[in-house]
């Protein structure tokens, strides 16, 4: 972190609830007193008494009726992954099942069962976050999707002299690959720096910007670690102006907010299905139609060509250029339901449920002595997590203290080794919400807390 981090003013003038008007999670925001008027008209909301919306939603999660050592299983890792509610494992059974067979092969009446079952999930999940299925292309994770412009981008339009600009907040599958793109094509990576409350500063982009070299700027929407929502709208505004290119990380902030990547306006915007209520296997990448069509594949052979003879070969149209081989079919219908159950919730009533979260288990952290929460002070300005230190813990210790009474909490560099060195620390124990949640789970990791540092003697 730079020495004059905690003078930096964040983007945009006001921050609201989710981040909303800047932050590129909706039209409007809504609040968890906004949500709570709203009343009970969707899928298992209900109003807390003084905290706002509550979802009410554990019952559909099988995994829930566990009770490991037993303890109430308290899950509490959904920024690793989430759990997957009935209605998506009955989904992905039901197409296996009932419905398997690969796509855009066959003409028997089972092919064209897959086929619809394949694409009525790809419409879905573009609606979902208001994108066009022509431009939504699946991979395997956010990890691929990154990758995919990494490779059928980046190395067509990134060259000597030339930089990309990243941030220091980001997970690793957003700065290996343009460390191997930059080193390849003999371009320069820099990194936007995170101040004190782990935010960044529109003058450094703006400065980066002007040097006139940067060819693609990617950041994260929600970091895993700090939990800052980054002002989305006007970061890919400036960067558009100044002529460069956005790729934004959205595996976390799917999950937990409205998004609409058409408002977002970043040329690429990448998701992850598995922790988007969704299967593992799958991951979504949404981009410029102009940008991919001029774009080579990514990966060879299979469904993404048109024609093949001796000599060469043509590629399919949008967005099955990018598709090569058998697809995730069973996986892309399974994402489908997950996104089904989530707009039957209400993003804007899933927010405000996390950010309810959010705010009590900030409070009840500051009740352990020696506890320290990196990020934004603030639960309006980040997502539903929260990472932390304890004084005299390593944080490997921490987690297995919270199993100890089934709480699941992640420990380690959550894939965010520089930003780690940035905080100076090896690593960071994490509490993270999701739409199952209560204020019961993280009353549980609290004592689990506290009866560690009697443990260590603390």
């Amino acid at each position: 972190m730079s020495a004059a981090a905690d003078t930096t003013v964040p983007f945009g003038a006001a921050a609201t609830p989710a981040g909303v008007a800047d932050g590129g999670v909706g039209a409007s925001a809504a609040t968890p007193a906004d949500a709570a008027a709203e009343g009970a008209a969707g899928t298992g909301v209900t109003a807390g008494p003084g905290a706002g919306a509550t979802l009410d939603v554990r019952g559909d999660f099988p995994i829930f009726a566990r009770a490991p050592g037993g303890h109430p299983l308290t899950y509490l890792d959904s920024a690793s992954t989430s759990q997957k509610p009935a209605a998506v494992i009955q989904a992905l059974a039901g197409h296996l099942g009932e419905h398997n067979a690969n796509v855009h092969r066959g003409v028997y009446a089972l092919a064209q069962e897959a086929d619809g079952a394949y694409e009525g999930a790809r419409a879905r999940i573009a609606a979902f976050v208001n994108g066009d299925p022509k431009t939504t292309i699946f991979t395997k994770n956010v990890t691929e999707a990154i990758n995919l412009v990494a490779y059928a981008w980046g190395r067509a339009n990134v060259g000597p002299g030339e930089a990309v600009l990243i941030t220091q907040m980001e997970h690793h599958a957003n700065i290996v690959p343009w460390q191997q793109l930059c080193r390849e094509r003999g371009a320069r990576l820099r990194y936007l720096e995170v101040d004190a409350e782990g935010e960044l500063d529109p003058a450094q982009l703006d400065a980066e910007l002007e040097r006139g070299d940067v060819r693609l700027v990617a950041f994260a929407h929600v970091s895993n670690v700090l939990g800052t929502i980054n002002p989305v709208a006007a970061m890919t505004a400036r960067i558009r102006a100044a002529g460069a290119l956005s790729l934004v990380d959205g595996a976390q902030a799917v999950p937990q907010m409205p998004v609409d990547v058409t408002a977002l306006g970043a040329d690429f915007y990448a998701w992850t299905g598995h922790k988007a209520l969704g299967p593992t296997g799958i991951g979504v990448l949404h981009g410029r139609r102009e940008l991919l069509e001029a774009m080579e594949p990514f990966l060879t052979g299979g469904d993404m060509i048109a024609a093949v003879d001796f000599e060469g070969a043509t590629w399919n149209e949008l967005p099955y250029k990018f598709e090569a081989g058998t697809p995730p079919i069973a996986e892309a219908v399974g994402l489908g339901a997950a996104v089904d159950y989530a707009r039957a919730l209400g993003m804007e009533r899933v927010r405000a449920h996390e950010l309810t979260l959010t705010h009590y288990l900030l409070g009840r952290l500051r009740e352990v002595p020696g506890l320290r929460v990196v990020g934004p002070p603030d639960a309006e300005r980040r997502g539903g997590l929260a990472s932390f230190t304890i004084e005299g813990l390593h944080p490997h210790d921490v987690a297995e203290l919270a199993d100890r009474g089934g709480v699941c909490i992640r420990a380690g560099h959550h894939c965010a080794q520089p930003l780690m060195r940035c905080l100076g620390v090896a690593a960071t124990a994490r509490a993270s919400v999701g739409v199952y949640n209560t204020a019961a789970d993280i009353d549980a990791l609290i004592d689990a807390l506290q009866a560690g540092r009697e443990v260590f003697g603390l």
